[in-house]
């Protein structure tokens, strides 16, 4: 009798998907990210727009990308020069993807960390400010203002970092409890983003 197969931990989720890195060094690269409720890339139009806003702060930055999902904020921004990427990803088989594709693109531990975990879970963790931290999250998870407490309670800022946020809710709603600063915002389809500071 022939032996069943071995289990693997990608047999089900498997990456099929792929999005394209649209600027920097790897421009035209593919990265792979799974099928996964609420997990949804950055469009591209949105991503040039965001860039563009970020063109004098991306070099040289430390970069939080809380909800990483495919991780292409992330991967774009180490594309346009950012020192170090943190990507927090709960979902075990699209963390483990995200790695796959830093492998692919050739990145090293000192570029890109991954921590499997949630938002919540991991921010208490970190204990350092990021100079660009970027909070796209599922958006029927409604943690946006747990997101942003905890960047504040955990002291993960400093006073000129620059926080992306996107949504499907109009973005004052969100950062007027935090008296934060929104001082660029789009609209694109049904998604509202924008970049904010927030107050030291």
């Amino acid at each position: 009798m022939a032996k069943p197969p071995k289990a693997s931990f990608k047999t089900t989720n498997k990456a099929t998907n792929q999005v394209r890195i649209i600027g920097g060094q790897f421009k035209r690269r593919s990265i792979s990210f799974i099928d996964a409720d609420g997990l949804r890339p950055t469009p591209d139009r949105l991503r040039e727009t965001l860039f563009n806003w970020l063109m004098a702060d991306i070099h040289d930055a430390k970069v939080l990308d809380v909800c990483a999902g495919s991780g292409v904020l992330g991967f774009e921004a180490l594309s346009r020069g950012a020192s170090h990427v943190v990507m927090i990803e709960p979902s075990p088989t699209q963390a483990h993807t995200i790695e796959d594709n830093a492998d692919s693109l050739k990145l090293t531990r000192s570029q890109l960390s991954v921590i499997n975990d949630t938002a919540q879970t991991a921010l208490p963790t970190l204990g350092t400010p990021f100079d660009v931290i970027f909070i796209d999250p599922p958006y029927a998870l409604d943690i946006w203002h747990d997101i942003i407490s905890g960047i504040i309670e955990h002291g993960l800022y400093h006073a000129d970092t620059l926080c992306y946020i996107e949504s499907n809710t109009a973005l004052d709603d969100i950062l007027t409890p935090f008296c934060a600063n929104l001082f660029k915002s789009t609209k694109i389809g049904q998604v509202h983003a924008g970049l904010f500071t927030l107050p030291i």
